[in-house]
């Protein structure tokens, strides 16, 4: 396992508003006054489960790595978590630590789209981010329902899996919704520009084609996804739709579909946005569920994380974002 105190420049070159953007934030940041609340983490050092930091090299837009948590090296329980609520992982952490005070300050956890996730299990736990490359060996893997199940029929985790909560779409916004959206088809509108999750990274993208082809048949998919992506009213994510609200908050799109949970928690922190109900009819409903993998190094803890997950404790925090407890269907 190979780590660095150095947090190496991540290759999100197209976070960027432009140049003129960039050459402002970075001004701002050498000056020790990042733009507050546009660049991630937005957590303020609170989904950093270790006992003592180091040396801080965060610089908001330029060195970042908002995907990372905790210190590889001496982890005691490791989570590979899929990025749909990276927000409520720091207090879902702090319940579990007071729970389990020894392993308090000895948990890592990733959180980026579970695709990636995957790809990186199955190259032994071994990720490079800019100039770093390190190895870390997932005890839990934690994502939909139907990437957890298709985990397990690999061969990689154990089953079965445990489905622990649910979540619903919306439409986000900048605050005050300029471009007055109203719905799902006012998505298709030509210069209404959008941020939309890449479906060649997230699961959710199979999940808004769904919602959109409820709202406006094949014809409104076919615009938010193929022609609009061609004439550059739709920017698809690269990482995850943790870059949705960044868009909103840099001018750069109207709208975007995500998560119910994802504009809650955006708007509880006070960044400038706001969401746009999808009725119940053309909704998705996404199941969360977790497993411990068949190679976890840390098996137990694993097995009390899972355990944890769907304890009345953590669908508490799960329920301040928006999310609901899972209930089998009769």
């Amino acid at each position: 396992m190979i780590a660095s105190n150095r947090r190496p420049r991540p290759r999100v070159s197209f976070l960027a508003a432009g140049a003129g953007a960039l050459l402002a934030a970075a001004l701002a940041a050498a000056a020790g006054t990042p733009p507050a609340g546009v660049y991630p983490p937005w957590s303020s050092g609170q989904n950093d489960p270790v006992r003592e930091r180091g040396l801080e090299f965060t610089v908001p837009e330029i060195d970042n790595l908002p995907d990372f948590h905790g210190d590889p090296m001496t982890a005691q329980l490791v989570l590979f978590v899929g990025g749909n609520y990276f927000f409520a992982m720091a207090p879902l952490v702090a319940e579990f630590e007071r729970q389990h005070p020894e392993l308090a300050g000895k948990i890592y956890y990733e959180t980026i789209p579970p695709g990636l996730l995957v790809e990186q299990i199955k190259k032994g736990g071994t990720i490079t981010v800019g100039n770093m490359t390190w190895t870390v060996q997932a005890d839990v893997y934690a994502a939909g329902l139907r990437a957890v199940n298709a985990l397990i029929d690999a061969g990689i985790a154990a089953g079965p899996a445990a489905p622990y909560a649910t979540n619903t779409l919306t439409i986000m916004v900048p605050k005050g919704n300029p471009a007055r959206i109203r719905g799902l088809s006012d998505l298709g509108k030509p210069k209404v520009r959008l941020v939309m999750p890449n479906p060649a990274y997230e699961g959710v993208g199979r999940q808004i084609k769904e919602s959109l082809a409820k709202a406006g048949g094949q014809e409104l998919v076919e615009t938010v996804y193929e022609s609009k992506v061609q004439s550059g009213e739709t920017v698809m994510t690269r990482i995850h739709h943790r870059q949705s609200p960044l868009f909103l908050m840099l001018g750069r799109a109207d709208a975007g579909i995500t998560w119910q949970s994802e504009a809650i928690f955006q708007e509880s922190i006070g960044n400038p946005i706001s969401h746009v109900a999808i009725p119940d009819e053309q909704n998705a409903t996404a199941v969360y569920a977790a497993a411990v993998l068949k190679s976890a190094p840390h098996r137990e803890a694993g097995r009390q994380w899972v355990d944890f997950l769907q304890s009345p404790a953590a669908l508490a925090i799960f329920e301040r974002y928006g999310f609901k407890p899972y209930a089998p269907r009769p």
